[in-house]
């Protein structure tokens, strides 16, 4: 895997990201760090990226167990030191997974296998971070 991050010149903090299969991504700093508030902070990046991963890995779980997923949300809720370097402590990942006649079980075991064994980001942030998770299951 690789990626390549190239600052965007002198009057500001932003950069642009590309990723080795192709993609671009801006990032920004915050105003008191020279930014412009023009687009996601490196850090959210980080806390996004460990989201999607996750979720990623709970709907495959769920069809490989022919669950009928639907949709999957996470909104995940973090905490950081307040002196540098600034790392995560606690991230709590809130799950809302749509489906029929899911399985609250198998909801469980997907996330659960997805901290424990799949999702690479937040199994690296949990060394230095409190991981949580909570779900929430709408029939549709």
């Amino acid at each position: 895997m690789e990626c390549k991050v190239s600052w965007n010149g002198p009057s500001g903090m932003s950069f642009l990201a590309q990723t080795g299969s192709g993609h671009l991504v801006t990032m920004d700093g915050a105003p008191e760090g020279g930014g412009h508030n023009l687009a996601p902070r490196p850090m959210e990046m980080v806390l996004l990226g460990s989201g999607g991963c996750a979720a990623y890995d709970v709907v495959l779980i769920l069809k490989k167990g022919r669950q009928d997923v639907r949709g999957c949300e996470v909104t995940l809720q973090a905490e950081r030191f307040d002196t540098d370097p600034k790392v995560f402590t606690k991230i709590n990942f809130h799950f809302i997974v749509r489906g029929k006649n899911l399985k609250p079980a198998s909801v469980e075991r997907a996330i659960q296998l997805s901290h424990d064994t799949y999702c690479s980001a937040s199994i690296m942030l949990a060394k230095t971070a409190e991981i949580t998770h909570s779900v929430e299951i709408i029939e549709e």
